[in-house]
């Protein structure tokens, strides 16, 4: 089964019966709160967090936040392949998501500034990660295993994304709302670790509670007493899908494209819009677009396909993050606007890249699907954490200057620019980077593994 998915009249295979039940697609999506936490928190507080409350240099604080991604990385595969080998799968996703909110409230409440305030968000932030691998790589895998037809994964898929919204609007709002309420510095941002760890425990038991009961695919050729191929083997089966290899790329270098866009948003909303209360609205004129425009490009991936699909998404989300280079002279209502335009490009591409996964998914059917959502996962991660860490070089290259007093300070105009550069340029290129790379990837399916 090729990759790129058609509609479902055209493939002439579908019969026509109801799709998923509503309860089982909220239960489904409320696990995107947990996405959209582990996303938006520490990606839109994290690094300012480390540079301007910690004092770390811009350098070392983009670097306490790759890390830890990375080490997800790694992970991810290994947590994908346990998930295989039943009947351990079932508690990874709870226990995952508990872990999270434990490490969410640990890493926001560092003991003092500086040298020792670094060392413990960075522990929060590996344990975080450590969990949050644990939770996605099941999550990512259900829409395959609970549903047959294409229809209704991209039905599951739209409302995860929609979640994903929703999640970013209320912790993007409420985060930086919520520092300032706790009188900034370290107690604020304890206050808003506490927040993000109700968040999640919500999602998690969203989603567990939702899909309870559900009647669960399984490989046709799965018997008792069989063991799943080694993981060396499921990699290799893995990296044989159609288009998968270029998928996992994609994946990756439109994560760089989110971690820096969304890195970046407060020290745009601080430097470049002189109002660092405007992070929120940033963050929510973003994410908006997730709740009114997925339904719009699922009837284009209908059309035209989910990879033609992710190009228009990549030129509207380029487009509007290269228009923010005129932000300086725009009224903050047009710069709302131009974020808005890069949102709704954004809700395209989550769309098609997650719709594309559970396509390679079932394409397989559900042979070896823990690794294949890992190592999907992995790739996400990676770039989420390597946008950050690359937004975080280009302000050091620029000559950002730290501060370990909770207030940033003035900033040079060579600094600004580096500002400019990290959200706008960078993100732009990655977007464009992710069309080339995922346009490319073959149509013959693999051999399935032996035991």
């Amino acid at each position: 089964m090729a990759v790129d998915s058609q509609p479902a009249a055209r493939e002439g295979t579908a019969p026509p019966v109801p799709g998923v039940r509503r309860g089982l697609r909220a239960g489904y999506a409320s696990g995107a709160l947990v996405t959209g936490a582990f996303s938006t928190l520490p990606g839109l507080l994290l690094l300012p967090y480390l540079t301007d409350t910690l004092g770390a240099g811009a350098a070392l604080a983009g670097t306490v936040v790759l890390v830890p991604k990375v080490w997800n990385a790694l992970l991810g595969p290994l947590v994908g392949h346990a998930g295989d080998l039943r009947p351990r799968r079932a508690l990874h996703l709870p226990a995952g998501g508990v872990g999270v909110a434990a490490a969410f409230a640990l890493m926001f409440s560092a003991p003092g500034s500086h040298a020792a305030g670094v060392w413990w968000a960075a522990v929060g932030f590996f344990l975080a990660a450590t969990a949050y691998a644990f939770f996605q790589v099941p999550y990512s895998a259900l829409p395959a295993e609970l549903t047959e037809r294409p229809a209704d994964r991209v039905a599951l898929v739209a409302g995860r994304v929609a979640v994903i919204a929703v999640s970013a609007l209320l912790i993007g709002g409420a985060g930086p709302a919520l520092v300032d309420a706790g009188g900034g510095g370290v107690p604020g941002h304890r206050l808003v670790g506490v927040f993000g760890a109700l968040c999640v425990l919500a999602g998690t038991a969203g989603v567990v509670l939702g899909v309870k009961g559900a009647p669960r695919r399984a490989a046709p050729d799965t018997r008792p007493g069989d063991r799943p191929a080694g993981l060396r083997r499921q990699l290799a089966f893995a990296r044989a899908i159609p288009g998968f290899p270029a998928l996992l790329a994609g994946i990756v270098i439109q994560s760089v494209a989110t971690g820096g866009l969304t890195a970046g948003a407060p020290y745009f909303s601080e430097h470049i819009l002189g109002d660092k209360n405007a992070t929120g609205l940033l963050v929510a004129a973003f994410v908006a677009p997730n709740l009114l425009t997925v339904r719009a490009w699922t009837r284009l991936g209908a059309r035209v396909g989910h990879r033609a699909g992710y190009r228009w998404a990549c030129a509207v989300f380029g487009t509007g993050c290269l228009l923010l280079f005129a932000a300086p002279v725009l009224p903050l209502p047009l710069v709302l606007l131009l974020m808005v335009v890069a949102g709704a490009g954004h809700a395209g591409q989550l769309l098609f890249l997650y719709a594309l996964l559970q396509d390679c998914i079932a394409g397989q059917e559900l042979r070896g699907a823990g690794v294949s959502s890992g190592l999907f996962t992995t790739c996400e991660t990676l770039g989420l954490a390597v946008g950050p860490f690359l937004y975080g070089l280009t302000l050091a290259a620029f000559g950002y200057v730290s501060s370990g007093t909770g207030l940033a300070v003035t900033q040079s105009h060579t600094a600004r620019e580096g500002i400019l550069v990290g959200i706008a340029l960078l993100p732009a290129l990655a977007a464009a980077a992710a069309t080339a790379v995922l346009g490319r990837g073959r149509t013959t399916p693999p051999e399935s593994p032996s035991n």
